[in-house]
């Protein structure tokens, strides 16, 4: 190449730039190098097994390595403030809950970071379900036999480890008129010893890594927090029907990126996300965990963080709950 036809060379290429075109090539080369996936919560937890699932099937999918990096604390909260300052390149990823991405912003104040405004919806991954269990020798065996016991002193202990526990515990004691303190633990692994020997009353767990712990019996379900019954565990109730009228609770899971991320590469991750949930394989790995696949990209995303958003907004102020 000669000094004209180099100098040629490189008008185009700063044209490219200047025009965007070199980006938006970049942009379906995507991915090029490992990506990122933060998670809110220790190895081993519920949303850690969650995760890595999510994660070998989209490096499988993209041809990338997708690394895990658990960043445990402020109840997630230090999670979400990581990746909402991330460099919005597709690289760096989060995987969170409706607790952290609709209940935060009732529940605390003074973030570094706006749940709407700093972060962009990518796909729904998965609903899980939650359930109220006591000691597996605990006399009470029915959510009636639970709220005559709470009633009956003002020395209960409830253990939560997530702010869809929290919340759906306080609402439960709104609408049954009862008492208990709430006792706040880093895993659900451990509140595990101190529920079974009676240092902790109740608490709602969830499903992801609770469900394990009732096959085992080491920890006795009450009531189930959705809708409906789960089909892993058709025998326990849910809250509404064991007579705590109008309660429904569930956690659902959905990937994010920082806000500016490029169209495309969000385009990318909804396709790898809905081939992820179509699969058999994964609704064969979440039924065990108290767990069923969802469906929908960036635009159901977001629309369900908004109705979300507005139903922890009622009950936190039903509870009375303000921002710490």
């Amino acid at each position: 190449m000669d000094r004209r036809q180099f100098v040629t060379a490189l008008a185009s290429a700063s044209a490219a730039l200047a025009t965007g075109i070199a980006p938006a090539i970049a942009e379906q080369d995507y991915p090029r190098q490992l990506i990122k996936a933060i998670v809110g919560f220790a190895p081993g937890s519920g949303a850690d097994i969650l995760a890595r699932y999510y994660s070998k099937k989209l490096e499988e999918l993209c041809g990338k390595p997708v690394i895990i990096e658990n960043k445990p604390g402020a109840t997630s909260n230090l999670a979400l403030s990581i990746a909402a300052a991330a460099k919005p390149d597709g690289y760096t990823m989060l995987f969170s809950a409706n607790s952290n991405m609709a209940g935060t912003p009732y529940l605390f104040k003074d973030m570094s970071f706006d749940v709407v405004k700093d972060f962009t919806p990518v796909a729904l991954l998965s609903q899980t379900s939650f359930f109220l269990v006591v000691a597996p020798n605990s006399p009470l065996n029915t959510i009636a036999d639970l709220t005559k016991h709470l009633k009956s002193t003002d020395r209960a202990k409830y253990a939560y480890t997530n702010q869809t526990a929290q919340i759906a515990t306080e609402y439960y004691k709104v609408l049954a008129d009862v008492q208990a303190v709430p006792v706040s633990y880093r895993t659900a692994a451990d509140t595990v010893p101190d529920v079974q020997n009676g240092a902790i009353d109740f608490m709602i767990i969830d499903g992801t890594f609770g469900s394990g712990q009732i096959k085992a019996g080491r920890l006795k379900p009450l009531a189930c927090t959705a809708s409906t019954r789960h089909p892993s565990f058709p025998n326990v109730p849910t809250m509404a029907e064991s007579g705590v009228a109008d309660y429904e609770f569930a956690s659902w899971w959905a990937a994010w990126l920082p806000k500016g991320a490029a169209p495309e590469i969000v385009a990318r991750l909804e396709g790898w996300f809905k081939q992820i949930m179509a699969m058999d394989e994964t609704k064969e790995f979440l039924a065990p965990v108290a767990g069923t696949p969802l469906s929908g990209g960036s635009k159901e995303t977001a629309e369900r963080q908004r109705r979300e958003m507005e139903k922890w907004k009622r009950v936190t102020a039903a509870a009375g709950i303000k921002p710490q």
